[in-house]
């Protein structure tokens, strides 16, 4: 953690809607005339998508079915923690990016399901802004954690994380419902393990909570939208946070909790620019203070 190279870290699992929170970010960015440099999780993932496929199937003969992305092991975290903390000293550091389709490819030049070299981030920046599946990670090794400023956790509730992944592979990658309720299950070890933990470590937490049926999440037909849902939000300090005021600028929301605010789902992007602005702006002014 470094007043004057401050970095922001957004964690949640695949389809939990992290890059919906990197576009509200973007925006306050933008508005708050801030220079944000960001890397993505997905860059450090150990395997590209060949070697990835390859390494599954080896685990698989080997009898361990609880493999995935979100297993600390198919992950270069001591680079994340090495960016971290480079950036948290010096104020750059050095991340890649991996490719998914063709339009990040003719962008980037190298093939989907690659990765770029390694590269020094743009120097100047205020800010260092994270979103993965990682951000948040303290175990024996690694601790991200500490080095990050300002952590978010964005995490729906299971059954629509579920439904949420089950509709974006069968439309975006031609899934079956049964490839993915494969990798569904295939990744609950991890999901325990190594991505719940993290949402101890957040300092304020997002929950989205559909308010319609989704009892059987693999036969849903559709996602539950903006307005079929609530979000919940958890501050992990409280101290500082006025209360009063985000409930009467949110219309329908509430306290239920010392920490923890009720809204509806569609003033999430409302939400987040009247939380994080003055924290961004408090960040940055301590920077260039430092």
């Amino acid at each position: 953690m470094s007043k004057k190279h401050p970095i922001i870290s957004v964690t949640g699992s695949s389809g939990a809607g992290t890059t919906t929170v990197k576009t509200t970010f973007d925006q306050i960015f933008r508005r708050e005339g801030i220079n944000a440099v960001s890397i993505e999780g997905d860059a450090f993932h150990r395997y590209d998508r060949m070697a990835m496929k390859a390494e599954l199937e080896k685990r698989k003969a080997a009898g361990d079915a609880t493999f995935s992305h979100f297993s600390y092991d198919a992950n270069v975290l001591d680079r994340l923690e090495e960016v971290f903390r480079s950036y948290s000293e010096t104020g750059t550091g050095m991340t890649r990016h991996y490719i998914h389709d063709d339009a990040e490819a003719e962008k980037r030049g190298v093939a989907p399901g690659n990765f770029t070299e390694w590269a020094p981030l743009e120097e100047g920046s205020d800010l260092l802004f994270y979103e993965g599946l990682h951000g948040a990670v303290v175990n024996d090794e690694i601790n991200l954690a500490a080095l990050a400023d300002l952590k978010i956790g964005v995490v729906p509730v299971i059954n629509l994380e579920w439904i949420q992944k089950i509709h974006r592979d069968k439309a975006s990658r031609g899934y079956t419902t049964e490839a993915v309720t494969d990798t569904i299950l295939r990744r609950m070890h991890a999901y325990v393990h190594c991505i719940c933990p993290q949402f101890i470590e957040t300092d304020v937490n997002f929950q989205r909570v559909p308010v319609v049926d989704t009892s059987d999440p693999f036969i849903a037909r559709w996602i539950p939208t903006a307005d079929e849902s609530l979000v919940v939000i958890r501050f992990k300090n409280p101290r500082g946070i006025d209360f009063p005021y985000l409930t009467s600028m949110i219309h329908d929301s509430w306290m239920t909790r010392a920490n923890s605010i009720v809204i509806p789902g569609g003033k999430l992007d409302l939400a987040m620019q009247l939380i994080f602005t003055p924290m961004v702006n408090r960040l940055v002014h301590e920077s260039k203070r430092a």
